[in-house]
């Protein structure tokens, strides 16, 4: 009996535990509390865009005007140049034994041409007197031809050596050329912000990725990726703001630059799950004035772009 009684109570509490452990499972569980609250747009109406920090007047890719060994590199990521100042140069070995030996040719006819024309002179010194005696009737015609004809071998040869002279010269100015081009120069003012070489690694016409990146970083601007599907109800000269990722509190005011024309393929991924890869964006330019935040290029921003109904929300936080 007793037995009965204890299995009686152990079946009891076996379907209350289970009943107990389904109407668990099928409560849905509270929703995870952010580790970080989000940015939220200070419109009542707005587009909300990706962007992402650039230099001013974008970012410069530099690369290679041919392949070649980079022979020597000038520059470290972080150094501020100027237009013109050498940033990298590839192996010029033999384009400066081209050079030389170009230049010791040129100047080997240079030399020839000035016995040629010494003896041109002479030439025409003798076919002068050989004309004035065949005035007064002392040379004869024949010795008069000879002459003539000597005066216009040697400046026939004298005029062969000028064009082989000017030739070379152009050659000589084509293998400088080709020597100032192995050195890679800046483009414009700016800062290195990236480099992507060192020295005595190849430099291909299509490498994979920019030898170096230079841009401006004492101005900066932002290019928000509007998706496609919001790309109507954005319009030209609209405020917009914008939080740096992870700051909720410190918006930072955008000024409108233009709209750029072309919806391109979307690149800059924020990582989140839901987030679509196989979207074109609309990129707008936008400028903005230093914070007291560091900012820095690449950097990914939350941006709002207030709509044309679409008024400022009183700022309780």
């Amino acid at each position: 009996m007793l037995f009965k009684r204890v299995s009686f109570y152990l079946s009891m509490t076996g379907i209350i535990g289970v009943v107990l452990l389904v109407h668990q499972l099928r409560q849905t569980p509270p929703r995870p509390v952010p580790v970080q609250e989000p940015a939220r747009s200070p419109y009542t109406n707005s587009v909300a865009a990706t962007g992402i920090i650039e230099a001013a007047r974008e970012n410069v890719k530099i690369g290679a005007p041919k392949g070649g060994l980079i022979q020597k590199i000038f520059v470290e990521a972080g150094s501020r140049v100027k237009i013109g100042e050498p940033l990298l140069e590839l192996d010029s070995r033999e384009t400066r034994a081209q050079l030389a030996a170009m230049q010791a040719q040129l100047e080997a006819m240079q030399a020839s041409l000035h016995s040629e024309k010494v003896l041109a002179a002479d030439a025409a010194d003798q076919f002068e007197r050989t004309e004035n005696l065949a005035r007064q009737n002392v040379a004869s015609v024949d010795e008069r031809t000879r002459k003539q004809f000597a005066l216009q071998s040697m400046e026939a040869r004298v005029a062969k050596i000028e064009a082989d002279i000017k030739a070379a010269t152009a050659q000589v100015e084509l293998a400088q050329t080709n020597l100032e081009v192995l050195v890679v120069r800046a483009p414009r003012d700016g800062t290195i912000l990236q480099l992507n070489v060192r020295e005595g690694e190849y430099a291909g016409l299509t490498p994979t990725e920019p030898l170096m990146i230079l841009g401006d970083t004492d101005r900066l601007q932002i290019r928000a990726d509007v998706d496609e599907q919001n790309a109507p109800l954005v319009v030209a000269k609209q405020p917009a703001v914008a939080f740096l990722k992870g700051d909720t509190r410190n918006p930072i005011p955008l000024h409108f630059v233009r709209i750029e024309p072309y919806v391109v393929p979307k690149r800059s991924l924020t990582g989140d799950s839901s987030e679509r890869v196989d979207t074109r964006v609309l990129q707008i330019i936008f400028e903005l004035e230093r914070p007291t935040t560091p900012l820095y290029v690449g950097q990914q921003m939350d941006v709002f772009i207030q709509r044309p109904d679409g008024a400022v929300l009183a700022q309780s936080r």
